[in-house]
């Protein structure tokens, strides 16, 4: 009853100056506000509505006398709120994280680990990178299906320099079907990582590893250090051989082998992902799968230490080349993939 009286009191001065319509009018729609406000306790008002008492509470100093529906500190509350919108829009900063992959790429990455059982996140993001597709390792390494078999370790190098002028040599042997055991002779040059010569023999000895040596640096073309363990085949023929030819000796010590890490290296390579894998028949099968393996390893794996690129060098494969296509190296064991016109 009281806020009624105050109303009436309010529009006096309107009835009295001549605005009678007027004030009548604004009374009758006080009442019907205050019927309203009893009934509903907390009216449901739009976006619009607030807007409205918003922009009025601007331009009109008395905006807080006609107000019913809500308290004035309502409205002040929607002004403020409106304003930490506006400026929480304008200095937000855009959303980060990585870009999404392409399915087509996701679906390029399960083909290669599902065909290439032996291969990890590098050797497939190696194979990325010389098709165009330019994508983060990381990014590879989430997109490949979890195996439960662990990862095959590396070897631990202690030398942090790239050595140009030095090449190993090292001796690793194969068991065949027939419980033969054959020998492998490997010589790796460290300057990308190229096997210069390998060959098989049953019987290795000091005259044959020495004609091994001659064949794989003929014409002068010896390097100027040659790393070897202390394995007894290396005899007096095989030193007196190599400093005839100008190459200076690095011997390791006893039963050291990591102090030869790249011969090793390449040689749990080999291992891992070929002769593991096959059945020795004779010494001539296994010189034809070295051969097969090597090309490949030569032609087409990528290596860490050569920034994923193969030791003969792959050039990138832009993408306006083609689809790509694997191609089945060592028998199928591995892939090379390639872009080619449809």
């Amino acid at each position: 009853m009281i806020p009624l009286l105050l109303r009436v009191l309010r529009l006096l001065p309107f009835l009295f100056a001549g605005h009678r319509q007027l004030a009548l009018e604004n009374l009758a729609l006080h009442q019907q506000l205050a019927v309203y406000k009893r009934r509903v306790t907390r009216p449901r008002l739009r976006r619009i509505d607030r807007l409205f008492w918003v922009g009025l509470a601007r331009i009109w100093p008395g905006w807080r006398q006609p107000l019913v529906i809500v308290t004035p500190d309502t409205v002040l509350r929607w002004q403020r709120r409106r304003f930490r919108e506006q400026w929480t829009k304008l200095s937000g900063r855009p959303t980060g994280g990585r870009p999404p992959v392409n399915a087509e790429i996701k679906a390029l990455v399960a083909r290669m680990a599902a065909a290439n059982p032996l291969w990890g996140a590098p050797r497939i993001h190696g194979e990325l990178l010389k098709l165009g597709i330019d994508v983060a390792e990381r990014t590879v390494s989430r997109l490949i299906p979890k195996r439960r078999s662990p990862s095959s370790q590396t070897w631990r190098t202690f030398l942090t320099n790239h050595v140009r002028d030095l090449v190993s040599v090292d001796f690793f042997t194969v068991p065949t079907a027939r419980l033969h055991v054959l020998f492998v002779l490997v010589v790796l040059a460290h300057h990308r990582r190229r096997v210069v010569h390998f060959n098989v023999t049953e019987h290795p000895t000091a005259a044959w590893t020495t004609q091994q040596l001659v064949d794989a640096f003929p014409d002068d073309s010896a390097p100027p250090y040659l790393l070897r363990d202390r394995d007894c085949v290396y005899g007096h023929a095989f030193r007196q051989r190599v400093k005839g030819m100008g190459i200076g000796e690095v011997v390791t010590a006893p039963h050291s082998p990591w102090q030869n890490p790249f011969a090793e290296r390449l040689i749990g390579s080999v291992r891992r992902e070929c002769l593991d894998h096959v059945v020795v028949l004779t010494e001539r099968h296994l010189r034809r799968i070295l051969t097969a393996y090597f090309a490949y390893y030569h032609r087409a794996r990528t290596h860490l230490s050569l920034d994923k690129d193969a030791p003969d060098g792959r050039r990138i494969e832009q993408a306006e080349l083609g689809t790509i296509i694997p191609i089945p190296e060592v028998g199928g064991l591995h892939h090379r993939y390639v872009r080619r016109a449809a």
